[in-house]
């Protein structure tokens, strides 16, 4: 645990000191976190440490956080940019300003309009939503469910949905890509992935992975991003080319963690 110290020094101690009892207890409780080296945790930890002063974090009422959730929260966004370069780790997240934690799931009026243009209204009950440049809104009871080896994590699908609004102000499952990586090849393997669920939707069979994904392609990103942090294993079965494009793509193996 060597890191700590040196990551201790790395930061103002007089004004805002690393809290090392917090960020062990925080990354205890985080499976998804095992299997990252010394150096893997020291930079996971400044990055969330500064993202952390970067940010508002909004609580409901009556919740009373220490360092070691919030650091729980931060090291799983964070985690996302873990092997990017520190500046694009940074601006990967600048239309992200504020969290809002509401107390459970929630529910909103949405419009939507069908292929014939008739406009529908429903209720849409969500445990997290975000928009672009708005605040990440995530739920209490989902937060709690995640950051575990079971396929979901409300945390990174929002902040998965700001990374695929980097280059637009809407997702649509195309987040800006490395200049060592092909549109072309991204959207060529994304849309057999989506022709895959639907064509298991037709059939009235169960889905290599959450339905969710095939009902639209902003949400197809996000539930494989999900996916490729918290069940590596069933992605890397169901669709093995897209496990290797997000590991390409995030420049890490879960799989191998796992």
């Amino acid at each position: 645990m060597g890191w700590l110290k040196d990551l201790k020094r790395r930061h103002d101690v007089g004004r805002h000191p690393f809290p090392e009892q917090a960020w062990r207890e925080a990354i205890s409780r985080l499976p998804i976190l095992a299997g990252l080296d010394d150096a893997q945790q020291r930079r996971l930890g400044e990055r969330a440490w500064r993202l952390l002063h970067r940010l508002r974090l909004t609580l409901p009422p009556g919740l009373d956080w220490g360092w070691r959730e919030r650091l729980g929260i931060a090291a799983q966004v964070s985690l996302m940019t873990l092997e990017w370069r520190e500046d694009d780790a940074v601006s990967a997240f600048t239309n992200v300003h504020e969290i809002v934690i509401v107390p459970d799931a929630f529910r909103r009026r949405v419009e939507e309009m069908d292929e014939t243009g008739v406009v529908h209204e429903f209720d849409d009950e969500r445990v997290g939503e975000t928009s672009y440049q708005g605040p990440v809104v995530l739920s209490l009871t989902d937060i709690e469910h995640s950051g575990n080896w079971a396929g979901f994590n409300v945390i990174i699908h929002e902040f998965s949905h700001k990374l695929d609004m980097g280059n637009s102000m809407d997702v649509d499952g195309f987040p800006p890509l490395p200049r060592d990586m092909s549109a072309k090849e991204w959207h060529r393997i994304y849309t057999a992935v989506w022709d895959d669920l639907q064509a298991h939707l037709e059939r009235g069979e169960p889905t290599p992975i959450d339905g969710y994904a095939a009902t639209h392609p902003g949400e197809c990103f996000a539930v494989t991003c999900e996916y490729f942090f918290s069940a590596p294993d069933e992605l890397a079965a169901a669709y093995p080319e897209l496990y290797a494009l997000l590991g390409r793509y995030f420049r890490q193996d879960p799989l191998a963690r796992l």
